[in-house]
């Protein structure tokens, strides 16, 4: 990708374009990258990352991470803040899947316990969570019942025989965001979530078993804090978000503020950047409904978690308890939330938009949960199903230069389309399993489309974001055995 004559190189890893670059500019465009990462995005990041930069009443910064490519409206990898007095919100900023996140599940097993029965347990976990489009969960409840999900999220679940009681307190926001409100969801967007909880979907949503990688075991110490005893400890990790129930609100809220727009006199560049003053009683509505959307999506990945300690119990015949079976934590990256944070010198509230892009909240942040709160945030970082991912740990330096955000993934550099059309899917699953990663999808051409190839390279992503001091290292995860829709 050619970057703006006018780019400044700030670090070896931050690249700033000014707001001379663009007419309307409100503050300038800050991408993390290697130079390699640079030269490998999309023209279309520095398109969007600099419109977004000309939206009304955006603060310090707009933000592309290392993981950045083309999106609708705002660059995936994207995170911008604005005042919620003179600021907006944007559903282009948050994405169709509302609350799409991570979470991560250890156990006390070890790659030697879970080895000879990998496929047991993938095939077992296949029939447990439904995968692929259009599926529905095994929970079956009834709209007011729905109505108590979208308010509690995990919270609902626990009490509801789907959770453990400290799970809350393991998951971001504690498992709900306040403010949620039902009556700003549509019937037809209620209607095609009810079904959905403790479902995978499709895409590159994913249900992963995984090992601690003894060679990139970067921070025992920090590890063991967050339960990671051995370097060969096999812990699950899950990718999904609100499925069909944020795609509806998404889209509903998008026609809207098409409209709202004209009422209060905003002009955006692309129509995709749709928005409303947050202030406003369609923007009030919207995170209203965002809110359901992301706590439906808490909720999904909470029941799938149930599954989970269900397939480990009945395969090791153990209890969950004793398989020390225990989240990690859980963390959303599209989403936006109303923060505090410091801009120049300044303590302010803000509205935080994260569109492929997570919290890495660094140490003494009340919002992160107790347990951890003396050394920051445990951060997840999803690769493609035959790279592996990674645990990071929020920074202090996050809080100062990007509200507390970081990269969430590795980023595709191809289309689906083209991915399809130069792997073979059957082939890719006899390949991978030949490798020791024993995979089972929904369709073959699902997993065509997420072959390692059509992603940057997780590494180089997870060692920029640490380069700069925004996430750091603590442990790569390889797979062992995969779920995909």
């Amino acid at each position: 990708m050619p970057v703006p004559p006018q780019t400044k190189q700030v670090s070896d890893v931050v690249w700033e374009i000014p707001t001379s670059y663009k007419e309307g500019m409100n503050v300038p465009a800050r991408i993390y990258a290697t130079k390699k990462l640079l030269e490998g995005m999309d023209q279309g990041v520095i398109e969007q990352v600099t419109n977004v930069a000309s939206l009304p009443g955006i603060v310090k910064y707009s933000y592309a991470m290392a993981d950045a490519h083309w999106g609708y409206g705002f660059p995936i990898g994207g995170v911008a803040a604005f005042d919620p007095e003179k600021g907006v919100i944007s559903p282009g900023g948050i994405g169709f899947d509302v609350n799409c996140g991570m979470r991560l599940i250890r156990t006390n097993l070890r790659f030697q316990d879970v080895k000879p029965k990998v496929k047991e347990l993938v095939d077992l976990l296949f029939k447990l969570v439904p995968a692929g489009v259009g599926v529905k969960g095994s929970v079956r409840i009834n709209q007011s019942q729905f109505e108590e999900v979208m308010r509690h999220g995990v919270k609902w679940c626990a009490e509801n025989g789907y959770g453990w009681a400290d799970d809350a307190s393991m998951v971001e926001e504690g498992g709900f965001i306040k403010g949620a409100n039902p009556s700003k969801v549509s019937a037809q967007a209620s209607s095609r979530g009810i079904s959905q909880m403790g479902t995978l979907g499709s895409g590159n949503h994913y249900l992963e078993i995984q090992v601690v990688d003894p060679a990139r075991y970067f921070d025992p110490k920090m590890g063991k804090h967050f339960g990671l005893i051995h370097d060969d400890q096999v812990v699950i990790m899950v990718h999904c978000g609100s499925r069909g129930f944020g795609h509806q609100i998404g889209s509903d809220y998008l026609r809207i503020f098409d409209g709202a727009m004209k009422r209060y006199g905003i002009a955006v560049r692309d129509r995709e950047l749709a928005c409303a003053p947050f202030s406003s009683k369609e923007g009030e509505d919207y995170y209203g409904a965002m809110a359901c959307a992301a706590n439906m999506a808490f909720a999904n990945r909470q029941v799938i978690v149930h599954r989970i300690r269900d397939a480990f119990q009945t395969v090791f015949h153990r209890e969950s308890e004793a398989l020390d079976m225990h989240i990690i934590y859980d963390v959303c990256h599209n989403i936006a939330k109303v923060e505090e944070h410091d801009v120049d010198g300044v303590r302010r509230k803000l509205v935080v938009h994260r569109k492929g892009a997570t919290r890495s909240f660094g140490p003494g942040e009340r919002d992160v949960p107790a347990l951890y709160r003396d050394v920051g945030q445990p951060v997840i970082i999803g690769g493609s199903m035959e790279t592996g991912s990674y645990l990071l740990l929020g920074t202090e330096k996050a809080m100062n230069e990007t509200f507390g955000s970081t990269a969430h993934g590795s980023g595709r550099t191809m289309s689906r389309t083209a991915a399809k059309r130069q792997v073979n899917g059957q082939e890719l699953q006899k390949s991978m399993e030949k490798r020791g990663i024993y995979v089972k999808a929904a369709t073959y051409d699902g997993l065509a489309e997420e072959a390692g190839m059509a992603y940057k390279d997780i590494s180089e992503v997870v060692e920029t974001m640490d380069l700069a001091g925004i996430s750091r290292k603590v442990a790569a995860l390889r797979p062992i055995g995969n779920i995909k829709g």
